[in-house]
């Protein structure tokens, strides 16, 4: 989702608060690691019990650096190991209809809809939001051939809707869920069919250099069959490499990018992993 739309990102204060609460955390490993967390402890044990070999000066820079290195690496391992525990990732056990297929996240704004608290003649949903006690009307558009999209991808995937929306009024003070209020309705309205098993908010993001970050590793699903469709990079920083990027929309009638993303999407869904699959498709 970009910066210009009237739905847009959440400022830093609004982080922070979502950071005391436990709901945020600041970094996150890109993919698990393969080492496990038991390794993980002895680098850190090995690095501050290196030989006494070489000058004082070596031996203490190489302890520093060693063990700085240990404890970026044990952290991520960490967070990893914990978001593997049930109870703690993002997303429910996955259901029997969806065993063995690939997750794809998928945004909203941008990608599948565009929202405007102007009045749009066109618009095919109009969603009331209430904002510090008055409500305004958020005009919202559908992207051309949505509708076929969504049906072929419930068809094929187990698809998460992941937005980092906001619907409220730069300044605005209220401390209600404006994102749920606006995201939930519209994707009522979208999602007739019920292709969404789950629904994700700003609440699920990471917080990261300024940007609202979905990071996959916390979803509970196996990051070799995870895919995200996202019009904003900084969405998905943390896992370039499972990312099948889409063009941002506004009010472009003739746009056919998702429909022209049926047929790579078709491709991914036999996929066993999907960074050997979107490696190929992304090659000259």
């Amino acid at each position: 989702m970009e910066h210009g739309s009237i739905i847009t990102q959440a400022r830093r204060e609004d982080a922070l608060v979502l950071t005391k609460q436990g709901l945020v955390s600041k970094s996150s490993p890109k993919k698990p690691r393969g080492r496990n967390i038991f390794k993980a402890l002895f680098c850190c044990f090995r690095a501050q019990h290196v030989g006494q070999s070489g000058s004082s000066a070596e031996l203490s820079t190489y302890k520093e650096e060693a063990n700085t290195i240990a404890k970026s690496d044990l952290l991520q391992c960490l967070q990893y190991q914990f978001y593997q525990i049930p109870g703690t990732c993002l997303l429910p056990e996955v259901t029997e209809q969806d065993q063995g297929r690939i997750c794809v996240v998928i945004d909203l704004d941008e990608t599948l809809v565009h929202s405007s608290f102007k009045p749009i003649n066109n618009a095919d949903f109009i969603v009331p939001v209430e904002i510090e006690g008055t409500t305004h009307q958020v005009y919202v558009l559908k992207r051309p051939y949505v509708d076929e999209f969504l049906r072929r991808m419930g068809e094929l995937f187990e698809c998460v809707l992941f937005t980092a929306s906001l619907a409220k009024v730069p300044g605005s003070n209220t401390g209600e869920n404006n994102w749920e209020q606006y995201a939930d309705p519209v994707t009522d309205l979208l999602d007739r069919c019920g292709v969404f098993r789950a629904r994700l908010f700003r609440e699920s993001c990471v917080f990261h250099q300024g940007c609202y970050v979905k990071d996959l590793s916390r979803l509970g699903r196996d990051l070799r069959k995870t895919l995200i469709l996202d019009n904003s990079p900084a969405s998905y920083i943390f896992h370039p490499e499972n990312a099948v990027p889409v063009q941002s929309w506004f009010d472009d009638m003739a746009d056919t990018e998702l429909l022209n993303l049926i047929p790579i999407f078709e491709e991914l869904s036999g996929a066993e992993d999907v960074y050997t699959s979107l490696g190929q498709l992304r090659a000259p």
